[in-house]
């Protein structure tokens, strides 16, 4: 059982501590509630944009990091399409040097011309390095803008285009920043060896004065249920063919989701899943096969992706894994595999649960989505899952009208 403790600024700025004075060290977590799906169809790649942004000089400390390593801390920061999040880890006894970089970069960053002209150069070397330039790099641009229509998860955190980023004004920033990075849009966890008092006193002098800004009313467009079939076929220079299959689940605190959770590790956890031993050890049709999705907080994907093994054709790939499906939505899992991946899921958390830097991140999610005791109550939601669960969900979602399938060729 996780332990902690919740405060709240009048600014609106939500403080969860977790004390734990096993580790001289304690971790500060700031995540913002903003993620790619926030952004302007017109103007994306802004939230991933002001990860790189908020490293580059806030409005009364020049440099980030330098402080803080001199503190004998560190830092790091990302972004998805649901969230932001900063955290830096250091010396129990410095908290007070993160409580005074944070609020700095919460109450304004310096908007120079030149800090963004360095992180735009940045942001768009990454876009051609990775999305560009690297083989299949493209994959999940295209497989993003196949299987959604409306909904903002049609586009990666990275950005829609290179363009948006590059044409990006110092005004776009600054409206970006106090749209969203406001103390009631944000969660501060501090976690280690602290004690709660200390913090609620650090967090209202050092927080307390900055205004809590516009409350950001969500309202995304939602995706409507897939009619039909999706395929694009792409030819480029990659090594070998791939198939990468989707299909839309629920959201993420439904049963749904917890449910689609297990059927990947059925299909994709490691050696012993189903389809490793199958398709890759069995038939050796893959050079490898994954299953998995992104965790999103709205209806997501999940995912088949795997490079063919050299000489195999696509349709023989394809119909191998259509045998998996078809054994997935017409045979009841045994007891053994379901709890054997329940067993796994167990100790994937439980694993995450050691490092405090993991708590605090984990605190803080559950906090955004909407309820910190998660942390504590989420293992539950899988072990409830039965094996019809997962044979009617299978059925659910494998249905064909709700998948999109990219073949990827290689020129070669």
């Amino acid at each position: 059982m996780i332990q902690y403790n919740r405060h709240t600024l009048n600014n609106g700025l939500k403080i969860l501590v977790h004390e734990d004075a096993s580790t001289p060290m304690a971790v500060v977590n700031i995540m913002y509630n903003v993620g790619a799906k926030d952004e302007d169809a017109n103007k994306t790649g802004f939230a991933h944009l002001f990860e790189h942004l908020m490293f580059g000089g806030s409005i009364n400390i020049p440099s980030y990091d330098e402080p803080l390593q001199r503190a004998g801390g560190e830092n790091n920061a990302y972004t998805t399409n649901d969230l932001t999040n900063y955290y830096c880890v250091l010396p129990a006894k410095n908290i007070e040097t993160a409580f005074w970089l944070e609020s700095d970069r919460m109450l304004s960053l310096a908007f120079s011309k030149k800090s963004l002209d360095v992180q735009r150069k940045v942001v768009c070397e990454e876009f051609k390095e990775h999305y560009i330039n690297k083989p299949y790099g493209d994959i999940w641009h295209k497989m993003r803008n196949l299987a959604y229509t409306t909904h903002p998860y049609k586009w990666m955190t990275i950005g829609k285009e290179l363009s948006h980023v590059e044409n990006a004004t110092i005004e776009d920033v600054k409206n970006f920043f106090f749209k969203f990075y406001r103390p009631n849009n944000a969660i501060l966890v501090v976690a280690g060896n602290v004690a709660t008092n200390n913090i609620i006193q650090l967090a209202e002098k050092w927080f307390g004065n900055i205004s809590s800004g516009e409350k950001y009313e969500r309202n995304l467009p939602i995706e409507p249920q897939q009619q039909q079939a999706k395929f694009l076929e792409i030819k480029a220079d990659v090594p070998l063919d791939a198939i990468i299959k989707t299909w839309h689940i629920d959201a993420r605190l439904t049963k749904g989701y917890y449910t689609a959770d297990l059927i990947t590790e059925i299909f994709g956890g490691g050696n012993s899943s189903r389809l490793y031993q199958s398709l890759v050890k069995e038939k050796q049709l893959f050079s490898d096969i994954s299953c998995f999705h992104f965790g999103s907080i709205e209806p997501g994907l999940l995912t088949i992706e795997g490079k063919l093994t050299k000489g195999i054709s696509m349709q023989k790939a394809e119909e191998a894994i259509q045998e998996e499906l078809i054994k997935l939505t017409t045979e009841q899992v045994n007891n053994n595999e379901l709890q054997k991946v329940k067993n796994r899921t167990e100790s994937i958390i439980t694993f995450e649960d050691i490092s405090i830097m993991s708590r605090a991140n984990n605190l803080a999610l559950y906090e955004l989505l909407g309820d910190a005791a998660l942390i504590n109550n989420e293992l539950k939601k899988y072990q409830e899952i039965t094996e019809a669960d997962i044979l009617q969900y299978a059925q659910t979602i494998f249905d064909e009208k709700n998948s999109s399938t990219i073949h990827y060729y290689s020129k070669n």
